[in-house]
């Protein structure tokens, strides 16, 4: 169907089933439904935070935000040789963001955004969309961070759609699609909503991590 036929609301309701969109490219003016045989998700409890990772954070190089710059992460997730956010698509994530339903954490090294990640909530379901990274670890750094808030606002799913070799890295596995959209429906059930004030200090982030690794 034409991205400009899509709506924030046809677009949650998708979700809640099960599906997402993607375009062909940035220049396309079609849009696919797309259910994955395999799907790709996080465990929150399972996340992997290697050695490095953990000096990384410790080191406080980067600052962290949530929802601080949405357009500014869904520009660099954008901002690649191939991409599926096509203008009618941001602009659709753009009205869910301003509704509530879609929040984006920020990387910074000094004052300039450096990575990010960006994704839609439903119920006690995380959706990643894309992400993105200009220094080495910063998505890296971002998906911990996501994870740790997730956590404490407790979230049950964290729906990353594919499992690339960067997610299975940190603790990505695939599911069944029947597995999933039962751990889906679960989530759905589950009322929950996204903190998105300030992130805590690195220690205490580690910490948190450190007894879920």
């Amino acid at each position: 169907m034409s991205a400009r036929g899509l709506t924030p609301e046809l677009l949650l309701s998708a979700y809640a089933r099960g599906i997402f969109p993607m375009a062909d490219s940035r220049h396309s003016s079609e849009i696919y439904w797309i259910d994955p045989r395999l799907r790709g998700v996080l465990p929150l409890d399972g996340f992997r935070v290697s050695r490095s990772l953990r000096r990384t954070i410790r080191s406080a190089r980067f600052a962290l935000g949530f929802d601080a710059d949405f357009a500014g992460v869904l520009d660099g997730c954008a901002d690649r040789a191939e991409t599926w956010i096509n203008p009618e698509i941001a602009r659709l994530y753009m009205e869910l963001h301003a509704a509530g339903h879609a929040h984006s954490i920020e990387v910074r090294e000094g004052g300039t955004l450096v990575g990010g990640v960006y994704g839609v909530t439903l119920g006690a379901a995380f959706f990643g969309e894309s992400m993105f990274s200009r220094r080495t670890d910063a998505s890296k750094v971002a998906l911990a961070y996501l994870v740790d808030r997730l956590r404490l606002s407790g979230f049950r799913l964290f729906d990353t759609q594919f499992l690339t070799p960067h997610l299975a890295s940190l603790g990505g596995v695939e599911i069944g699609r029947a597995d999933y959209h039962a751990a889906l429906d679960r989530a759905l059930a589950i009322p929950a909503r996204l903190d998105t004030s300030a992130p805590d200090p690195p220690a205490q982030v580690l910490q948190r991590m450190t007894q879920i690794s």
